[in-house]
């Protein structure tokens, strides 16, 4: 049932783009994309919903509209979010993006829900948990599936990123999965990365991905209210330490920690001060334009794998061929180097 429905949401996204419902006095595409840049919101989720789907002609049609959008994105302020489960992101974000509209800016969030690797499905309850956002005319949150993809990034959150700027949006905000190394993925999509943190470090200290830190622009103590005070303060003067024996990743900037509660919103419009200083101080010597190139080009291979994974799903000879591999590996009766060296001359590798 739930297939049938997807199906029906993304065909009657597709058919805004290939007839339904335009006049004559201009393209299908042309319509989706001025009721985009006019900030229409349905039009914005039937856009988004084709550049989810998997079928190749609703993928050609999403490329086709981004491309034509594309003068009218770059310029939101991007920001990636994330930390361990448990720690208030969703609360976080639910504050800080209603602190950021009530300032006059349009704040759309990118949530991504953890997709079961069993059935492949996911509860994409965002909307319930940021429940000041999801009322709000000035904010956008769209929740989406990982689909297993590294880092807990959607495998559309980019193009989702700039349909939402062609939308207006001057701030995007990517709420991931949780930490870990594969989380490495959210900072080539945004221009800031942002990692919260609980108070009490102590043990949690010692088992912190180094890599996550070495890509924070800022660390957040979270939960700095009440009786957590002490203790959030006393965490942050710990990473403090931490940091210290790590250098800086751009002389421009040294990472910050800060302490603050996303539930009563206390120390939200310093950290936003500080992400806006960040931005400021790059965007002077342009290297926020060039760090978007260099994302550009990981998009391109990201793309590039996106297809050849395709392939293997769709291709009917690789499709008929790939469980008698898989069984004949499994059952020790061929090498995994052999059965890929097959896979890889089937797609001409």
């Amino acid at each position: 049932m739930k297939q049938v429905v997807q199906g029906r949401l993304v065909a009657r996204a597709g058919s805004l783009l290939t007839g339904g419902m335009v006049d004559s006095s201009s393209s299908p595409s042309d319509t989706l994309r001025d009721a985009i840049l006019a900030g229409e919101r349905a039009a914005l989720a039937r856009a988004i919903t084709l550049a989810e789907s998997r079928r190749a002609d609703h993928r050609e049609q999403a490329q086709a509209l981004i491309q034509q959008l594309l003068p009218h994105t770059g310029r939101a302020i991007r920001v990636g979010i994330t930390g361990v489960p448990g720690v208030g992101k969703s609360t976080t974000i639910d504050a800080l993006g209603s602190h950021l509209t009530a300032a006059g800016h349009k704040v759309a969030v990118l949530a991504v829900d953890p997709s079961s690797s069993r059935t492949g499905g996911s509860i994409l309850g965002d909307k319930t948990r940021m429940a000041r956002l999801a009322v709000d005319p000035n904010a956008y949150i769209r929740p989406s599936p990982s689909s297993g993809t590294l880092g807990g990034v959607a495998a559309k959150t980019r193009e989702t990123m700039l349909l939402c700027e062609a939308a207006g949006f001057d701030v995007i905000l990517v709420e991931t999965v949780g930490v870990g190394q594969s989380e490495t993925a959210v900072a080539d999509l945004t221009d800031f990365f942002l990692v919260l943190m609980l108070p009490n470090a102590g043990d949690e200290l010692q088992g912190i991905k180094k890599g996550i830190i070495e890509l924070a622009d800022m660390i957040a103590v979270n939960k700095a209210d009440g009786d957590g005070a002490m203790a959030a303060r006393a965490a942050a003067a710990q990473y403090k330490a931490a940091l210290h024996i790590l250098a800086p990743a751009s002389p421009l900037w040294s990472t910050p920690v800060v302490t603050i509660s996303g539930l009563t919103g206390l120390g939200l419009d310093k950290l936003w001060a500080r992400i806006e200083d960040h931005r400021t101080r790059f965007e002077a010597k342009g290297l926020i334009a060039e760090k978007r190139r260099r994302q550009d080009v990981k998009w391109m291979w990201a793309m590039v794998q996106d297809r050849l994974q395709a392939r293997l799903r769709h291709d009917p000879a690789l499709k008929a061929r790939t469980p008698e591999l898989e069984a004949a590996v499994a059952a020790g009766k061929l090498p995994p180097t052999s059965a890929a060296d097959e896979i890889a001359r089937a797609l001409g590798l």
